[in-house]
């Protein structure tokens, strides 16, 4: 569902948000795209387990988790930081996970950096037995597959289509799908990452290009300035967004238009990629800090 956004900008800017997160109540926005097709070739290869990797309020984690519960597998989750083995119930993410099913690898941050590794996954294969391995963030070329699909009949008339960035797979998707007339700006919620080599892997066009101006500081990273922000967007327009990702991409959009960075006349899509069950975790630590919160 497009949802215009109700707020009046310069140089007869019109500004539209995809609402991918309302596809699914619990598999969200990119991720029930992501997820579409590895689920049916998991199915097709006969596996009855899906085993990824995530942090402690990760989407993906949590969106695989009601995948498998939904379409009868089974779930695990490789867990970043072993601290959290005794902290399940203080975490919404893995509380919601759990709820779902999904059982638990929690290993050192070490340990993690070393996911890709055949070794690695020899081991967790020995430990849980077969499965059907979804990667980090669920982008693979099956992710990207999914992914093309956001952009539908009648979003042609759109100059620009912006998402955030976290693995890849989406921005991938919409740069596929785009038109020759459209460029797809993507907004890293990383800092300093090497997207754009991971984007080109799966991108089959060059209408494209990475904003890096936006993260705030990194990943999982938010201050007081964004959560005004976010709070302002949701009063103007209805439209909630999440901390990590469209917070960061609905800022960076909307501050390069009122710095006069996009041509008159464009026509913006924005595409909601979901997210929002990170709020309740975002608000505990923002709370702890005695900072403001994030409003729904």
């Amino acid at each position: 569902m497009n949802q215009p956004v109700n707020i009046t900008f310069p140089d007869n800017i019109r500004l539209t948000v995809k609402r991918e997160d309302l596809l699914h109540p619990h598999i969200s926005g990119n991720k029930f795209r992501k997820l579409k097709y590895n689920i049916l070739q998991a199915k097709e290869e006969g596996k009855t387990a899906l085993l990824t990797f995530g942090g402690a309020f990760s989407n993906h984690i949590a969106a695989t988790a009601a995948a498998g519960k939904e379409y009868g597998f089974e779930t695990i989750g490789v867990i970043r930081g072993e601290e959290l083995v005794n902290k399940i119930g203080d975490n919404p993410t893995l509380s919601f996970a759990r709820s779902c099913g999904m059982r638990f690898k929690f290993v050192t941050r070490e340990t993690y950096r070393q996911k890709a590794e055949p070794a690695f996954i020899e081991a967790i294969s020995n430990e849980f037995g077969d499965f059907y391995l979804v990667p980090e963030g669920g982008t693979n070329h099956l992710a990207v597959k999914g992914c093309e699909e956001i952009l539908v009949a009648g979003d042609e008339r759109f100059t620009h289509i912006c998402c955030a960035v976290g693995t890849g797979g989406t921005v991938s998707g919409l740069i596929n799908a785009a038109l020759p007339h459209q460029e797809v700006l993507g907004f890293p919620a990383l800092k300093g990452a090497e997207l754009h080599d991971e984007v080109a892997i799966f991108a089959k066009r060059d209408n494209w290009k990475l904003v890096e101006d936006y993260h705030f500081g990194g990943y999982g990273m938010i201050n007081e300035e964004l959560v005004a922000f976010m709070n302002d967007f949701f009063e103007k327009t209805g439209i909630p967004s999440d901390p990590v990702y469209t917070a960061k991409l609905f800022f960076g959009v909307i501050d390069r238009i009122n710095k006069g960075m996009f041509p008159e006349n464009s026509d913006i899509l924005l595409i909601h990629t979901g997210g929002l069950q990170g709020i309740a975790g975002m608000n505990r630590e923002l709370m702890r800090k005695k900072l403001p919160i994030i409003k729904t």
